[in-house]
């Protein structure tokens, strides 16, 4: 058995990747891609993952109660922000979809420092170094790391309206994964 050596912040993006393709068949390599890791990095966050007990133990279905229970409660903690300098950058946290049309923030504009971005705020680090580069690629793989950014960094208020939006992100995974579970059963 593998020893568990901590996770990597590219393990909680490996995950968020697969909860955005919901219904959809992947390989490593095809994260891989995504997300401009190399297949043995992807490999490894499985495996780490399959450890810590949030994908199962096939590596293909992300166990949504401990993964949820680890963004909301543990995720901050692990790989904290501490907001830097103003950059231009990619939107992020309560700066971004879908957080931003719920409230009206004075704690400043996040964003991912990206030269090619097209807004300026306080530099967030992303979890992952291509984020700012991949994430606009996919609409629900964004919303969710700007939900988990903005648990990462804000106020109680926005963390709390975070909490929803990802609930309701993940409910609807969890939805498609029982559906996959049922129909497995049937046939």
């Amino acid at each position: 058995m593998k020893k568990h050596n901590g996770m990597r912040p590219q393990d909680i993006v490996v995950l968020i990747k697969i909860i955005a393709w919901s219904n959809s068949e992947w390989r490593n390599i095809d994260i891989a891609n995504a997300i401009r890791l190399s297949p043995s990095e992807v490999s490894e966050a499985l495996n780490r993952c399959k450890i810590a007990g949030l994908i199962d133990s096939k590596k293909r279905e992300v166990n949504i109660n401990s993964f949820t229970e680890f963004l909301i409660y543990g995720l901050k903690y692990v790989f904290p922000i501490e907001p830097g300098a103003i950059v231009r950058g990619i939107p992020t946290a309560h700066s971004a979809s879908p957080i931003k049309e719920q409230i009206f923030s004075d704690s400043g504009f996040y964003v991912w420092p990206y030269a090619k971005g097209s807004h300026r705020g306080q530099a967030i680090e992303p979890l992952y170094k291509t984020l700012p580069q991949v994430a606009p690629e996919d609409d629900l793989f964004y919303e969710i790391l700007t939900i988990v950014d903005t648990i990462r960094v804000g106020r109680v208020r926005e963390v709390k309206i975070a909490i929803d939006e990802l609930n309701k992100r993940l409910k609807y995974y969890l939805q498609i994964s029982l559906k996959k579970a049922r129909f497995m059963v049937k046939t």
